[in-house]
């Protein structure tokens, strides 16, 4: 297999190879496909290691490095033949019907190469593949036509699984059967897998500080590497909106969780301008936008933004975040999350990674606050997911705290309309009165819950 190469994000077992595969024996050449997702999560590395796989020869163009000569292929698209040939002669990758990949890298930088799609796919000889960070994919399309003949795979951060994977456990999907069950795990095991979520916590899922981290780097090292990823977020956001506003909100992302109320508020004449600005941070899948559900009991989608909650894509970066002008040696949260002891006010490190958790697992976020009877004070179900014509509301806790008023005085007012209660935390499985206890690990099984 014949490939040209560069020098990408380390190589782990991803879940969306599984969903390329699905493409390329559904698509068989009649559609290419984008894979989106911020930077640094291994995009081009998944889409490389796909192509170099299935496929007797494939080429990756990196258009983040501006080659005259590439580019110049694509001036006239009216003559596919001329610019297959090119290709094959500025790459030197002898191209094979049908059994070629093309890899449109960073396509974002050069919209002309995305706009030459709908062409290529309809010569149908090879498969395209191409990748972009969704920051500057959507304000590099005006000039272009956006070609239909295009499927797009989100990729996320690795996910607690993957993350297990790249640790060299594979007995993840072996706690499906305690949780249909409601069989609590054995003390010892629920015990480890709690170590091996709280190093998850720590790292995350970018593929580079976890690979710092299964080399068996210190933490200090770990941190280092992702807030080089933060720098470049910042940097990017600084890019589209030099007012500073996008890199304002996200820095300010952990101290917002940390508050009791109802976080991020858009209203009166800059309320257009303010949704804009976050739908393009949300765009650039490294925010994530929970909106608040005035009644759960109305379709969720149908919100309005006015209250809102930011989370990070990744709990990892979430966790350097939240100390991000301090020295590492500063980070109690690292020293918290090593001992198994998060303290109850840093709770919003379980809220972020529950989040995270739901996204990954195809949920858009919706959170819901409601007033305590005769109190100034309220109520919050920090999740509610949909499960058929019900919902089911979340409750997050870090601490060993077993009491659920929120979700109590849910269920007391919503019971026709909820499927089940749910309460996620560090504590052992267990189902009682109507309410699941999920240990935090298990996050990533929530299907499993709305099916049974």
């Amino acid at each position: 297999m014949t490939g040209i190469s560069s020098d990408k994000a380390p190589l782990f077992e991803r879940k969306a190879y599984s969903a390329l595969k699905e493409w390329k024996e559904r698509s068989k050449g009649r559609t290419a496909i984008l894979i989106e997702g911020a930077r640094r999560v291994g995009k081009s590395t998944l889409a490389e290691e796909f192509a170099r796989n299935e496929y007797h020869s494939y080429v990756l163009i990196d258009f983040s490095e501006e080659d005259k000569d590439i580019n110049a292929l694509f001036s006239d698209l009216s003559d596919i033949d001329r610019l297959l040939r090119g290709l094959q002669l500025q790459t030197g990758v002898e191209f094979e019907e049908r059994n070629t990949a093309i890899i449109f890298d960073e396509v974002q930088k050069f919209p002309r190469a995305r706009e030459s799609i709908k062409a290529l796919v309809k010569d149908g000889r090879y498969d395209y593949i191409e990748t972009g960070s969704l920051i500057s994919i959507r304000r590099n399309v005006k000039n272009i036509r956006i070609p239909s003949e295009e499927e797009k795979l989100k990729l996320h951060p690795l996910d607690f699984e993957e993350f297990l994977w790249a640790c060299g456990n594979r007995t993840y999907r072996m706690l499906e059967q305690d949780l249909d069950e409601r069989r609590p795990l054995p003390d010892a095991l629920h015990h480890r897998m709690m170590v091996r979520y709280n190093e998850y916590l720590a790292v995350g899922g970018m593929p580079q500080a976890v690979e710092s981290f299964v080399n068996g780097e210190s933490y200090q090292e770990i941190d280092r590497i992702k807030r080089g990823i933060i720098g470049l977020y910042i940097d990017d956001f600084r890019k589209i909106d030099p007012t500073g506003s996008l890199g304002t909100y996200f820095r300010s992302i952990p101290s917002e969780l940390s508050r009791q109320s109802m976080r991020f508020r858009i209203k009166g004449k800059a309320m257009k301008m303010e949704i804009k600005r976050i739908s393009e941070m949300t765009d650039s899948q490294t925010v994530q936008r929970c909106m608040h559900v005035d009644d759960p009991r109305v379709g969720l989608p149908m919100t309005v933004p006015e209250f809102f909650k930011l989370f990070l894509e990744d709990t990892g970066l979430f966790v350097t975040l939240c100390f991000y002008d301090r020295e590492f040696s500063d980070n109690t949260i690292y020293k918290s999350l090593v001992r198994g002891r998060l303290p109850a006010n840093l709770g919003y490190v379980y809220e972020n990674a529950v989040a995270q958790g739901l996204k990954a697992a195809g949920y858009e976020l919706f959170y819901h606050t409601f007033p305590k009877n005769d109190s100034k004070h309220k109520y919050e179900i920090d999740f509610i997911i949909p499960s058929g014509k019900k919902v089911c509301p979340i409750e997050v806790k870090s601490s060993s705290v077993s009491s659920h008023a929120s979700l109590d005085a849910f269920i007391e007012k919503h019971g026709s309309d909820v499927h089940r209660g749910i309460m996620i935390s560090g504590k052992n499985l267990k189902e009682e009165d109507g309410i699941v206890y999920l240990p935090i690990y298990m996050t990533g099984l929530l299907n499993r819950l709305r099916r049974n």
